[in-house]
């Protein structure tokens, strides 16, 4: 059995400095038989982002070994997209559902949180996002949804509606960032397709 290759997604302004991004990054290469972990610093254009990330999954997880999408926020909107084209895993933690409308607040001048660098969100932004959209997931065993009802930016329930029949971890409290997520790595990296 060939280790899986992993893709951890990272949301809206964020970076591959993202801390849930790092902390499951250390926990993958702790493990004895470590996977292929990949953790991109996604370019703020949705269609750039997917064109890049599928590049690198066509490179570099060729038929036969398993491959896993990790996304958060709006990560998880894009790990759902490529879990459906791959026929792949995926974990979404806190996943942005339809963020061709909750990113409409957030047009115009935006700068990254962790690399500084501004550019514009525009309606083609939008738009890109948009032609990213699920409209059902086709195989819920696939999924493995983590919220926490204290999610101050999006509304868990309407999470937990969309990945009905997936496996489900819902968190009392805590916040959009998931700040105690270190915890979570573990049985992220099994469902992954990881051995300890």
């Amino acid at each position: 059995m060939t280790v899986p290759a992993i893709v951890y997604l990272h949301g809206f302004n964020s970076s591959a400095q993202s801390a849930k991004g790092r902390q499951i990054a250390r926990a993958a290469a702790a493990l004895t038989d470590r996977p292929v972990f990949h953790l991109p610093s996604l370019p703020h254009r949705p269609a750039q982002a997917m064109r890049e990330v599928c590049a690198w999954i066509d490179a570099q997880a060729p038929a036969g070994r398993e491959l896993a999408l990790v996304g958060s926020s709006l990560g998880g909107y894009y790990a759902t997209w490529l879990a459906e084209k791959y026929g792949a895993r995926a974990v979404v933690i806190n996943p942005a559902i339809r963020p061709f409308e909750d990113l409409r607040a957030f047009l115009g001048r935006q700068r990254n949180l962790h690399t500084g660098e501004e550019y514009d969100v525009t309606p083609e932004h939008l738009a890109e996002l948009a032609a990213l959209g699920v409209g059902r997931i086709t195989r819920p065993e696939r999924y493995f949804l983590l919220v926490r009802t204290g999610d101050e930016l999006l509304d868990w329930r309407v999470a937990a509606g969309f990945y009905a029949g997936a496996f489900q971890y819902v968190a009392g409290g805590g916040d959009h960032g998931w700040e105690d997520f270190a915890g979570e790595a573990a049985s992220v990296l099994r469902f992954a397709g990881c051995r300890a």
